[in-house]
């Protein structure tokens, strides 16, 4: 076994392996076809094995070459990691942490910790991006993010999650509606309402959650839109297309022809969670889990 191998030779290799086609790897790389072919068929010599079954012009990786792109993927993901790093250092940056968030982590929870860290971290730059619970999932396995703040119960193998915050949930009512604070004793008022909800596929437990308040309430709700934005079901609250029913930090940061009632009389609660991948490797997160440990829940 030669291993006479270079980072171009594993480049060509995630190609192929991606494409399964020669061409299209080679055009994607920016060199020739007969080119690409010889430098795979060098790896191939070099390691002794076979990555590629050829037949009639169609290409299939083996099981040795499924194999090795699954690892290479991953440890080039580490690589490319550490020389990132390494430029941001060169470039007077400590570190860079990916965030992605469900909505209602902005409004309070959020803007609360990264002041906290910043204290002690004043060089850090931090990427934010809004997504729903399992786009956060997808994101967080394959490290295109370090740290996810959910709606959920449980998340794969790999993953690991902490609770941070507890919400109440409260009503969502149009400003003109006939319930008010002050006329309103429990949910069951409004049976004959349409209500406006997270979809299912924002997060399965968070929207069992709601269901739950339903069935303690005495009824089921008439379920009229669904969608996974706050500001949609708002606007379709301020325009009398239904009410609805959010965590109550999601009231804050909107100016709408809409009113809130707090829900703080029944027992079920949503809770807000960190989630990070236990195999990330960028050493910043581990500082900012050793803030959060010092945290109490906010």
């Amino acid at each position: 076994m030669k291993h006479q191998l270079e980072y171009r030779h594993i480049r060509y290799f995630l190609a192929v392996a991606e494409e399964l086609h020669f061409r299209k790897a080679a055009e994607k790389l920016y060199i020739s076809q007969p080119g690409l072919s010889r430098q795979i068929k060098q790896m191939e010599d070099d390691l002794e094995i076979k990555m590629f079954d050829r037949h009639n012009r169609k290409v299939k990786l083996t099981p040795v070459g499924k194999y090795l792109q699954s690892e290479l993927t991953k440890n080039l993901k580490d690589l490319n990691d550490i020389f990132n790093h390494a430029k941001l250092l060169h470039d007077g940056i400590d570190g860079n942490l990916k965030f992605g968030y469900v909505g209602s982590a902005m409004q309070e929870v959020i803007p609360n910790i990264l002041p906290e860290f910043r204290k002690k971290h004043p060089n850090i730059i931090f990427s934010l991006n809004e997504m729903d619970n399992s786009t956060q999932i997808e994101a967080l396995l394959n490290r295109e993010i370090d740290i996810g703040f959910v709606r959920m119960e449980r998340v794969p193998r790999g993953l690991e999650i902490k609770p941070i915050f507890e919400d109440t949930f409260s009503l969502v009512l149009p400003k003109s509606h006939a319930i008010s604070k002050s006329n309103f004793k429990e949910l069951k008022q409004l049976k004959n309402e349409s209500f406006i909800l997270f979809d299912r596929s924002y997060s399965e437990s968070y929207f069992e959650k709601v269901m739950q308040i339903f069935d303690y309430s005495g009824f089921t709700p008439l379920v009229s839109h669904n969608t996974v934005n706050a500001s949609s079901i708002y606007r379709l609250v301020e325009n009398n297309f239904g009410v609805s029913i959010v965590p109550t930090s999601l009231k804050l940061g909107y100016d709408m022809q809409i009113k809130f009632i707090e829900l703080n009389k029944i027992p079920q609660r949503t809770t807000l969670k960190i989630v990070w991948n236990n195999t990330n490797p960028n050493p910043i997160l581990m500082n900012f889990l050793d803030i959060i440990s010092l945290l109490p829940q906010i």
